[in-house]
């Protein structure tokens, strides 16, 4: 299966640089260019994007802002998008991440990261650059209040006591394998508890069980 990638960002160059990347692969190629948000969600429609990557800022209609229109629609339900940002540390991607996000990508990764990022996102999981996962969000949160959501805590109480416990390792930013290791189970127990946690929860994917277990207060954050 070829995955359809579209490209949202106000800079051409950077644009131009991506497709090159893309469509160098045998599995993707990029079926549109947007400048703006609004092209983004237009054009996510008609080409039938399966991977948007779109800056978080740009001109009149934002990334995060085109990521909300985007998670909202019923009929762009199956498209994913992967947040690329010069400032990993920044609030506009927690904000990408609560709209829907797959997750994000700073824009000086390497090429195979993003790569693998677009596979990731197409094959139905989030993806979290490991540097950026560990502290973004809790410094984010820590800020002003603690972020904590009352209803999110409540529904917390649906899950599993395994179920809770992997959802601190995902807000820990690992991956199944080393969240596997760590509890001395198979990566595909790891999985199956993930994915029903995502279901009580209400999270459209792991990256969104992220902002969740920080909002609910299973894991606090960090103020360092």
């Amino acid at each position: 299966m070829t995955i359809r990638v579209l490209l949202a960002d106000d800079q051409a160059l950077l644009r131009s640089a991506f497709r090159v990347l893309v469509d160098s692969e045998p599995d993707m190629e990029v079926v549109g260019e947007a400048s703006d948000g609004a092209e983004a969600v237009r054009l996510a429609k008609e080409q039938a994007a399966d991977v948007v990557l779109m800056d978080i800022r740009m001109p009149g209609t934002d990334g995060l802002a085109a990521t909300r229109l985007i998670s909202a629609d019923p009929s762009l339900a199956e498209v994913r998008v992967v947040i690329l940002t010069t400032f990993e540390v920044d609030d506009y991607v927690v904000q990408a991440l609560r709209a829907g996000a797959s997750g994000f990508l700073g824009k000086g990764s390497e090429p195979e990261e993003l790569l693998n990022a677009i596979r990731v996102a197409a094959g139905g999981e989030a993806l979290l650059s490991p540097a950026a996962t560990k502290g973004l969000i809790a410094r984010f949160l820590a800020q002003g209040d603690d972020g904590r959501d009352p209803a999110r805590s409540d529904r917390l109480g649906t899950l599993t006591g395994r179920e809770r416990e992997v959802l601190v390792q995902v807000a820990g930013g690992h991956s199944n394998d080393e969240i596997a290791e760590r509890l001395q189970v198979s990566p595909l127990t790891v999985k199956t508890h993930v994915n029903r946690a995502m279901a009580k929860l209400g999270a459209r994917d792991r990256a969104q069980l992220v902002v969740i277990a920080y909002e609910s207060g299973l894991v606090r954050p960090r103020t360092d």
